[in-house]
């Protein structure tokens, strides 16, 4: 613990700082004047690393907001915490005890920072994150309609249908305009989309949604999304290799881009049914293409390059 970590606890309304000598260096509203405050407090302080829990959202502006004053900042997955602080020997949990855990987390394991996000990103990301509300909105009144009899809830139904797809084409409209108006996003997500099976949407979704996409390795970006095969042995146990972890929406976005490819890219099709004939099950041979294909889209924005079948 020779560097000086700090460890932030959030809620919706304030968020906790401590240090990892288990010092609480601060209670801050968790709005602009309480993030101002935090920031002129911490500057002479000068942290090696800023770690935060990720709270669904809460942390995200002043994840933002510190990334933009030069500081290091990772979020961390709160179960890691947990885990962590059981191993620790801490069954107790509150606000104080869950931000030292934080810095302490930080300062035993370095977690790899995140590549930052612009305030442009972010409203991109939020962008996003609302197509996909939408979409899956759409689908349940699509399943509704089916089970409809009275003519009344049929009508209704369609016209909340009607209505959520005029919300969507409004929304990826704003969505393409900007990307258009992010030069370096628009040219990823435009390489991305010559690579078969990979649709605009999706591309627009991979540079918003995975930003690291381009700058980590082969097994750093497989690990990320989650379809990276991992060990399970153990003693004399010797299991099947298992896939998980990582970000779940990417792997239920390229589902389906990598059903398409497996149909229609030529690279891909020839990998999966080179696996199929080997006898891995289906489902086994998807998660593999899925991963082929992102490590193949990782690749090409890494040498800044539009699809060629030699990448595979």
């Amino acid at each position: 613990m020779e560097q000086y970590n700090l460890g932030i606890d959030i809620a919706k309304t304030c968020f906790d700082v401590a240090d990892t000598d288990g010092n609480l260096l601060g209670r801050f509203p968790n709005n602009a004047d309480g993030i101002r405050k935090y920031i002129r407090s911490t500057a002479s302080l000068k942290p090696a690393l800023i770690a935060m829990e990720a709270t669904g959202g809460y942390e995200r502006k002043l994840a933002l907001i510190l990334h933009e004053h030069g500081f290091r900042v990772v979020i961390v997955n709160p179960r890691r915490i947990r885990d962590f602080a059981r191993a620790s020997g801490q069954m107790a949990k509150t606000d104080k005890i869950d931000a030292v855990m934080i810095a302490r987390y930080a300062a035993l394991l370095s977690p790899e920072q995140q590549t930052p996000i612009s305030r442009k990103s972010f409203q991109l990301k939020d962008l996003v994150s609302r197509k996909r509300q939408l979409v899956s909105m759409r689908s349940m009144e699509k399943n509704r309609l089916e089970h409809a009899t009275a003519h009344d809830i049929k009508t209704s139904i369609n016209q909340t249908i009607k209505y959520l797809n005029k919300q969507i084409t409004k929304t990826e409209l704003a969505i393409d305009n900007m990307l258009a108006a992010d030069e370096a996003l628009s040219a990823c997500a435009f390489r991305l989309a010559t690579v078969p099976g990979i649709g605009h949407a999706t591309a627009a979704f991979l540079v918003v949604e995975l930003p690291e996409l381009g700058s980590c390795n082969k097994r750093q970006i497989a690990a990320l999304a989650g379809v990276a095969p991992v060990n399970r042995d153990s003693g004399m146990f010797r299991g099947k290799r298992m896939t998980g972890g990582g970000r779940s929406q990417i792997r239920t976005l390229l589902y389906m881009p990598t059903l398409v490819a497996i149909q229609h890219n030529p690279a891909i099709r020839t990998f999966y049914q080179r696996l199929v004939d080997q006898g891995k099950p289906k489902m086994t041979a998807v998660v593999a293409a899925m991963r082929k294909l992102l490590i193949i889209l990782n690749t090409m924005l890494k040498n800044n390059q539009a699809w060629n079948p030699d990448l595979a």
